[in-house]
């Protein structure tokens, strides 16, 4: 994989490291994990473009249609003094594949965002809805077909979100979230000595889960 790609990686886990042991929370800070799992309803990969040889070979090209999949992963959040702002870190795997293009018949796709978000909520002791931006890093990969190599990219990626949390305990609650999120995908090595391409990815998701509040 790039030099520069791993270095996307090393800056959103070198943000995780920070949140997680330099700062260490007051008595009265709130910190929480949770597991999460739902549906991407994946859009489609865009704009698509020719790199490496394919670069600058003339368009426009359909968009790339993607199959809707389940969703799962796990974040740790930290708010300090229980106020109304806070940070959250998430890793969430998915597996949007691409549909039938021409003759082959798909293309198998893993992505997995691993991020860090900015999160404004209503502290309620019961209710608290929230909502948040970020950015971290998308790891995608595609398998091999008769016409496209494995390959791997890491991207910078973008989400917004909003949702809902209720607490059944002081210490435990359940949420549903949404989640749009975002990418630039590039596989310069899709199509072998003839180069790849790229495109903007976008996806919809619809989470529930349920968190651990320390």
């Amino acid at each position: 994989m790039p030099r520069k790609n791993w270095s996307i990686v090393g800056v959103v886990l070198a943000g995780f490291s920070f949140m997680m042991f330099d700062c260490s929370p007051p008595a009265s800070a709130e910190m929480y994990v949770a597991g999460t799992a739902g549906v991407n309803f994946a859009d489609r990969i865009n704009s698509i473009a020719g790199t490496g040889p394919q670069a600058g070979v003339p368009g426009p090209f359909a968009d790339f249609d993607l199959q809707n999949s389940i969703t799962y992963g796990a974040k740790i959040g930290y708010f300090p003094g229980h106020s109304w702002y806070g940070i959250e870190g998430e890793v969430l795997n998915t597996t949007p594949h691409i549909k039938q293009l021409d003759t082959d018949p798909g293309i198998h796709m893993r992505v997995t965002t691993v991020g860090a978000n900015f999160i404004a909520r209503y502290p309620g002791r019961t209710l608290q809805p929230y909502i948040g931006a970020g950015v971290g890093a998308a790891i995608a990969h595609i398998g091999d077909t008769p016409t496209v190599r494995s390959d791997t990219d890491v991207a910078v990626a973008w989400n917004v979100l909003a949702g809902l949390r209720a607490f059944i305990t002081p210490k435990i609650a359940i949420f549903g979230e949404y989640k749009y999120t975002g990418a630039t995908l590039k596989f310069d090595q899709a199509f072998g000595d003839l180069g790849g391409f790229s495109g903007n990815y976008r996806a919809q998701h619809l989470l529930g889960g349920l968190s651990y509040h320390f």
